[in-house]
């Protein structure tokens, strides 16, 4: 089989326009994925270029089809993972409470396909080598593992983030979902959209919004 090497350079062209397009659009973060929405369509975009620019069978015309759907897609999930909260919940997951107090919880640990062994790793990479150091434990979305050891400072949480209550946020520290928003009332934010993020510090929530 002959490569037409003129046809595999514009399809690359293009594989990498449309990368850079979506990173412009969408942000930054498939650089250094956070989520599962990034490692998806970061695998998907390598299948579609590594699997078509050398199957002579695809035009370029098909190809650039092909990639304008995967654009298409990304784009909307985006929107969807950012705006609507049981999407975003089934893609990414949510944050799992790990050690409180000192105290681990096997079946936390279980829920997330985490060994003893292997928090017990995770703790170490930390410089922590005794689970009654650990005040809190949370592992994120993106398998990191994050430390408060006791003596530490309360950390901010963030509550609302980009319009959007987060109530594993919210059920974490003890909160519920009314309290927040009698407490933003109170400040005068009784939209929730318009908040760019509100954090939680020792009882107060501090609010930054869009505008």
């Amino acid at each position: 089989m002959t490569l037409n090497y003129m046809e595999i350079l514009i399809k690359l062209a293009l594989g990498l326009f449309s990368l850079v397009f979506v990173i412009n659009v969408t942000g930054k973060g498939n650089l250094a994925p956070n989520s599962a929405t990034d490692q998806i369509q970061n695998y998907v975009l390598g299948g579609i270029i590594g699997g078509v620019i050398y199957n002579s069978s695809i035009s370029i015309l098909q190809y650039a089809v092909i990639l304008m759907m995967w654009t298409i897609l990304v784009l909307t999930l985006k929107w969807l993972n950012n705006n609507v909260r049981f999407v975003k919940r089934l893609i990414d997951g949510k944050p799992t409470l790990l050690i409180k107090n000192g105290q681990i919880d096997p079946e936390a640990c279980r829920s997330v396909g985490l060994s003893a062994a292997d928090v017990a790793l995770k703790l170490r990479s930390q410089g922590i080598f005794q689970m009654k150091q650990v005040k809190r434990a949370v592992q994120e979305q993106n398998g990191q593992l994050i430390v408060v050891q006791m003596g530490d400072e309360n950390p901010k949480y963030p509550v609302v983030t980009d319009g959007v209550i987060q109530v594993d946020v919210l059920e974490s520290i003890g909160r519920s979902e009314e309290w927040l928003l009698d407490n933003l009332s109170k400040q005068g934010h009784d939209n929730v959209a318009n908040i760019f993020i509100a954090e939680y510090d020792k009882g107060a929530v501090t609010v930054v919004t869009y505008e």
